[in-house]
């Protein structure tokens, strides 16, 4: 009984550890099947990262309230045309 009670928590230990690594192929199978798409997403991701990197730029008083709103348009300009291609 004992012998199987501990290779029933082996087995739930090794598939915790396991799930990560089989998410990560799957992710990059994906990538690898549509390089644009894989771009687009980088690209989304970035884009969004420096929207809030101005917006705490901003708060720190790093940019002129005038500035970030120019900035802020333009980033969020890129975006929107990014999440278009995206959903073609």
């Amino acid at each position: 009984m004992e012998i199987v009670l501990a290779l029933v928590v082996l087995a739930v230990v090794a598939a915790f550890v396991v799930a990560p690594l089989r998410h990560r192929e799957r992710s990059e199978e994906t990538a690898t099947e549509d390089p644009r798409r894989a771009d687009l997403e980088a690209r989304k991701e970035a884009l969004y990262r420096q929207i809030r990197d101005a917006e705490l730029d901003r708060a720190q008083g790093k940019l002129s309230n005038a500035d970030w709103r120019r900035l802020d348009a333009e980033l969020r300009r890129e975006a929107i045309e990014v999440l278009k291609a995206l959903d073609r």
